[in-house]
């Protein structure tokens, strides 16, 4: 009984430990003008699979009205400084982004006030805002989910979000 406890337990540990190898944590930070902005995510990869779109992995239904951004844990989302994420005031402190990916060509970038959460559940009714985000293609497609934060200028912030064959960008400026 002992050895298939055993044999139980090393397969369930090898089971979580290849899902945390197949999304594993990132982070994109950047420091401007002495605050810092952080991004904490976890970078599912494509597999294979088709993603975005009809039939995608992201496909919108009911059951799931905002995707985590990232996976795992929903993607958090720290300013040591005021801002202004294209648009929207975020004032600093620490928030949750989601993104509203139903049309897989136009998406919006959800900045909600919940945070800790596991990162399906998602509550509306805690939405700082949401922003239109800019999109792109990719040269080629991008197999890892990824975020970068850029400083294109003084005060200035570019938040990028690319996967799979999209590339979401939004300017932040720092107040």
């Amino acid at each position: 009984m002992k050895t298939i406890a055993r044999f139980l337990l090393a397969i369930t540990a090898g089971i979580g430990l290849a899902a945390a190898q197949q999304s594993p944590p990132a982070h994109a930070t950047v420091t401007v003008g002495g605050k810092k902005i952080t991004i904490q995510y976890s970078a599912p990869s494509v597999h294979g699979r088709k993603i975005f779109g009809d039939g995608g992995l992201l496909s919108r239904d009911p059951t799931y009205p905002a995707w985590r951004a990232g996976a795992n844990s929903a993607t958090a989302f720290h300013t040591d400084a005021d801002l202004d994420v294209g648009g929207l005031s975020v004032p600093k402190g620490d928030y949750t982004l989601y993104c509203w990916v139903k049309n897989p060509d136009a998406w919006e970038l959800i900045i909600n006030k919940e945070t800790g959460q596991w990162g399906l559940s998602y509550n509306a009714s805690r939405d700082l805002g949401r922003v239109k985000m800019s999109m792109s293609k990719p040269p080629s497609p991008i197999e890892t989910m990824k975020y970068t934060l850029t400083v294109p200028g003084s005060k200035k912030v570019k938040l990028e979000l690319a996967w799979e064959n999209h590339v979401a960008s939004v300017p932040i400026t720092v107040k």
